[in-house]
């Protein structure tokens, strides 16, 4: 059927809707999950190390501050899970922003999507399993025991040894970002094979292969305690809580806020793993738009409250020097004056590393299943075991991989290359959540987006704001397996997919019109003329007050975009005519017409936000010359140890 079709034609295929249903219902996947399982699954993958080493990182930035940055992520990421909710609502199966993808965009964004996801899942769990030795030593020190550095650490990695403290040689090798390959080999174990993580991949290996329940279960009960320990923190801190600490609350202004919030946001990526649970969820339509965004809401109010702890527990100055990995655990001990304390917190970060494991690889199985089951990767990969009802296949072939990375390979640059991946799916599923209200509107929808389709478009922005904030050598890897990715998909996937030929065709007129109704697009186009009003007037005032110096390109930039602002509010009020001329064609009975233009306004006003938009973020971006802009943090998870001693990264 492929080489029928122009290469055009295979790019735009689409799986519809109603077909993933029906694949969903007879995948042979068993639904167990239940509305406390999915969110748990969820919150499992956000909260990773991230909350245990962030605030080391994130304070200096920001000071008491902090707080807002935290809030301000929660923010920019709810642009984001409000899309999911609906489009996991509408499209329950196992292949998350891949599935969704497919049925919106077309079959070569699906494939990206899917391959950004790989990158996303693969290499970040990896990255996760490379820091839990490090972790695990922390709290097995409690009782006298020590993995070493040799079998802890992956090749590469380098960490203190036991007696460098007393040797006088190694004066300063405990010294916070110590560059320990400068010191004498004494003084330092250099990774050989890193056991601890292949541990943890193996033993998560083996619960997916026991079956999703029993999987789901286990991470629930890993999820509560992660969170008793978070909470335990806080009581603890906040019997030494010092208000003063909170004064000046904003020291670095809101530039230390905003860079902050760039840093703390990767504490949130996961929320949307709930999504990949689609086919085993039991009522998938009702819970799965509820588990987004409980999740978020819970990690929310537990980051803010340890945040809130901790900093009323300690100056904020004094975060700097601190160690950022073990922050929470060295307030602990200061607190309590006890070992116990810290050794509790770093059994926290300990199950912590387990679940995320346990939720990416289950996540990054059922991803691949679907995939498999679209005919773009090979069959093998939509066998399901009868008796688990799990894909045992899957599994196994993605242990393999994680754990060659893990054991052997220092991840550095390719672990940050990871949020690349997530930030592109991310934009592209706020795309498809307008693409998919335009082109089937009468799909049952259990969540809507507010404001559409302002609130998807700003999702985009956000997403192309942190995006430009990545460095070179994470465009240089993510390019690099993108171009992998293509070729796999050229000379594969293509040729086998099983997506229909041609397009499903539009519902009638009049089913259009009745659903595009009860949706009214004016309140989102009202606001949106109100921020690009508000946009071009701040624009405008830096550029002519002279509190910048522009390049000549930089000052090119922000004039475009003061222009393309304008426009789009031109453009905007004209398909709000439009609208209220589909609303008369109603009225006097020509469906056609109405349908035909409700459809143009929802475009028309996408584009009228999302290009004013991304000009503004690259006038904005081309002007920041920061550190901090320069070098937003880049991993969503803990990468390897180098030059340190302890794990850091964040989630």
């Amino acid at each position: 059927m492929s080489s029928k079709l122009s290469l055009g034609q295979q790019f735009a295929r689409i799986q519809p809707a109603d077909k993933l249903d029906k694949e969903a219902e007879s995948s042979g996947l068993k639904r167990t999950m239940g509305l406390l399982a999915l969110t748990f699954f969820s919150v499992g993958s956000i909260v990773g190390t991230g909350i245990f080493v962030i605030l080391g990182e994130a304070v200096p930035k920001a000071g008491p501050a902090v707080l807002l940055a935290f809030v301000l992520a929660a923010v920019t990421c709810a642009f984001s899970a409000f899309s999911y909710a609906e489009l996991a609502g509408s499209i329950p199966v196992s292949g998350s922003s891949y599935s969704y993808t497919y049925a919106t965009l077309g079959e070569a964004i699906a494939w990206i999507v899917g391959w950004c996801l790989m990158l996303e899942y693969g290499v970040s769990v990896a990255a996760v399993a490379v820091g839990w030795g490090q972790y695990l030593n922390e709290f097995l020190a409690t009782f006298g025991i020590r993995i070493p550095g040799a079998i802890a650490n992956a090749p590469g990695q380098y960490t203190v040894s036991p007696g460098a403290a007393g040797d006088p040689a190694c004066d300063g090798v405990t010294a916070t970002g110590a560059d320990l390959a400068s010191f004498p080999a004494e003084c330092t174990e250099v990774g050989v094979f890193n056991v601890p993580a292949v541990v943890v991949v193996v033993l998560c290996m083996f619960l997916l292969l026991r079956g999703a329940s029993e999987s789901a279960t286990a991470n629930t009960i890993m999820v509560f305690l992660k969170i008793g320990i978070l909470l335990f923190f806080c009581l603890i801190a906040f019997t030494a809580f010092d208000p003063s600490n909170l004064e000046p609350f904003m020291p670095l202004g809101f530039a230390g806020v905003s860079a902050a919030a760039g840093q703390v946001f990767f504490s949130y990526i996961g929320f949307d793993a709930a999504s990949t649970a689609g086919e085993e969820a039991k009522n998938a339509k009702r819970d799965l738009p509820r588990a987004i965004i409980f999740s978020l809401i819970i990690v929310t109010i537990l980051y803010v409250l340890v945040t809130l702890a901790a900093i009323g527990a300690r100056p904020w100055e004094q975060f700097e020097d601190a160690g950022a990995e073990a922050v929470l655990a060295g307030i602990a001990a200061d607190v309590t004056g006890s070992s116990w304390a810290p050794a509790l917190i770093a059994l926290g970060a300990v199950i912590s590393i387990f679940s995320v494991v346990l939720v990416v690889m289950y996540g990054q199985t059922r991803i691949l299943f679907a995939m498999g089951r679209d005919g773009l990767l090979p069959k093998i990969f939509t066998k399901v075991n009868p008796r688990t009802q799990t894909p045992v296949a899957n599994t196994l072939i993605v242990t393999g991989a994680i754990v060659i990375l893990a054991a052997f390979i220092p991840l550095g640059q390719l672990a940050e290359a990871t949020s690349i991946g997530t930030l592109f799916a991310f934009a592209l599923v706020n795309f498809g959540v307008v693409a998919l209200w335009r082109a089937r509107p009468e799909l049952e929808r259990t969540f809507r987006v507010p404001l559409m389709p302002l609130f998807p478009i700003i999702g985009v922005i956000m997403c192309v704001y942190l995006i430009l904030s990545l460095q070179l050598i994470t465009w240089l890897v993510f390019t690099a397996w993108m171009l992998v990715g293509v070729a796999i998909y050229m000379f594969y996937g293509r040729r086998h997919s099983n997506a229909p030929a041609e397009r499903p065709p539009q519902i009638s007129d009049e089913a259009a019109t009745e659903n595009f109704r009860t949706r009214d697009m004016r309140p989102g186009a009202a606001v949106g003329i109100g921020l690009l009003i508000i946009i071009a007037i701040a624009l405008g005032v830096n550029v002519l007050g002279g509190n910048h110096e522009f390049t000549a390109v930089g000052l090119v930039l922000w004039w475009l975009a003061i222009l393309a602002c304008v426009i789009g509010v031109v453009v905007i009020v004209n398909a709000i005519r439009v609208d209220n001329a589909a609303k008369k064609m109603v009225e006097s009975g020509d469906l056609e017409g109405a349908a035909t233009g409700i459809r143009k306004v929802i475009l028309t006003l996408a584009i009228a936000l999302v290009i004013p938009g991304i000009l503004t973020v690259l006038a904005v971006r081309g002007n920041q010359t920061t550190p901090e802009s320069a070098a937003a943090p880049l991993s969503i998870q803990p990468t390897q140890v180098q030059a340190q001693t302890g794990a850091s990264g964040d989630d």
